[in-house]
């Protein structure tokens, strides 16, 4: 029997989440580590299972992960995205529960560039009048 795996992509900042859904007992693995070993932190355990808790699946399906980039806050939440797009795809009444807590919206914001002539993005060299 062909294990039937649903993916999705998610991403925030500058990291990327690439989610493997499939039947199974609430494992998930991500980079081959275990949840608890990739983010020891129980504040983003809880951000990443935030979409499974919600439909109440947590131990419906397996999660396997390939995060790339980032912080462990925006990979956090970048994971979090993946799974609830992933989820859509499984049962696409689930999309009403999830949109209403935001789980569905790409935050788009990131690090604005370093300008020339300015230490940092809006930050400026010190003026001096004399």
């Amino acid at each position: 029997m062909e294990v039937q795996y649903t993916n999705a992509i998610g991403r925030r900042k500058s990291a990327v989440a690439r989610v493997y859904l499939s039947e199974g007992s609430g494992k998930i693995t991500i980079n081959k580590k275990d949840l608890t070993e990739y983010f020891p932190s129980a504040i983003l355990q809880y951000v990443v299972k935030q979409p499974l808790n919600l439909l109440n699946v947590a131990d419906k399906y397996d999660v396997k992960v390939n995060l790339d980039g980032g912080g462990f806050t925006g990979q956090s939440q970048a994971l979090r995205l993946a799974i609830a797009r992933a989820l859509v795809k499984i049962n696409a009444e689930d999309k009403k529960t999830l949109k209403s807590q935001g789980f569905l919206t790409r935050d788009s914001r990131s690090v604005e560039r370093k300008k020339p002539g300015q230490p940092k993005a809006r930050r400026r060299f010190q003026f001096s009048k004399r």
